[in-house]
């Protein structure tokens, strides 16, 4: 499939943004985010007195003539984030739905660029079933990051998803490195929810990005209809239905959703992560420079 917003003067406005971490951070030198500890960089911070067992080789020796103290130059620290975007690939993220299946690559590879950009780094995790595949590594450059996104294209959504056991069993997601982006519907079964709490254990900062499309938002179906859950086992499941939709039917539908959202929204506040719900017809463009920007994650 292809997502044809993918171009290069998209990704050249993406270069006046770039990611914000609220939380401190503990991952490699050599990065461009400011931290609050002193480190190893050449733009001082501050002074403090010396303390036995300090590098004698950072007094200030001006400050000695003058007041007769031992004073140590202190310099701002920087470091490399490290952000891990777990893409739901389960049929309802995009098997016969190209346009969710597009934006949610899109948006994916929109918040990678933003890494690779800033000497970040980045990993594409794929939610799979109960694992996690990480087909490209630890990705650093941007000449890597767009051989992993031409490959990103190819990726199939098909079967179900479980978030937690998922992620949980991920390989090398760290801690207290950087950003976590989990992009899904969350229309699932699986423990989103323990799959949030298992990333602020491992003290991330957590973002959600729930994708669907408008008629999963706002459905005009009416009548009777063959309701066919595209994670089904098959005709006879009986997560299939046929239905006769009333406007009582859509009602439910629409508090259902707006309970489920608010949900997301309250549990994701009171872990102190972020969470963005958007539908495919919402521009991306929109999305980061607005959406994002709001939350805090870009800056």
């Amino acid at each position: 499939m292809s997502a044809s917003f993918l171009n290069d003067e998209f990704f050249s406005r993406l270069e006046t943004l770039s990611l914000e971490l609220r939380a401190n951070l503990g991952g490699f030198f050599g990065g461009k985010h400011l931290v609050r500890t002193y480190g190893q960089t050449v733009e001082f911070a501050d002074y403090r007195e010396y303390m036995l067992g300090d590098v004698i080789r950072r007094i200030d020796w001006n400050l000695y003539s003058r007041f007769e103290k031992f004073f140590l130059k202190l310099f701002t620290d920087e470091r490399q984030m490290h952000t891990q975007i777990f893409i739901d690939c389960s049929a309802s993220m995009g098997k016969d739905m190209p346009e969710k299946a597009n934006y949610t690559l899109a948006a994916a590879a929109a918040l990678g660029y933003l890494s690779v950009h800033n000497m970040d780094k980045v990993s594409f995790k794929l939610v799979k079933g109960d694992r996690c595949e990480d087909a490209f590594g630890t990705i650093v450059g941007k000449r890597a990051f767009f051989n992993a996104v031409s490959a990103l294209e190819n990726i199939e959504f098909d079967g179900e998803g479980d978030l937690y056991r998922a992620i949980s069993g991920a390989s090398g997601v760290g801690t207290n490195d950087g950003l976590a982006v989990i992009i899904s519907d969350f229309f699932t079964e699986s423990d989103w929810r323990r799959a949030v709490d298992f990333l602020c254990y491992k003290k991330k900062q957590v973002l959600l990005l729930q994708v669907m499309t408008p008629d999963e938002a706002d459905p005009a179906y009416s009548g009777r209809v063959n309701l066919i859950d595209c994670e089904a086992g098959g005709v006879d499941d009986p997560k299939n239905l046929r239905i006769r939709i009333n406007r009582a039917n859509q009602l439910a539908y629409e508090a259902a959703l707006r309970d489920m959202q608010a949900e997301l929204r309250s549990f994701c506040s009171s872990r102190e992560a972020d969470f963005i719900s958007v539908r495919t017809d919402y521009p991306i463009e929109k999305m980061l420079f607005k959406e994002l920007l709001k939350v805090g994650v870009i800056a």
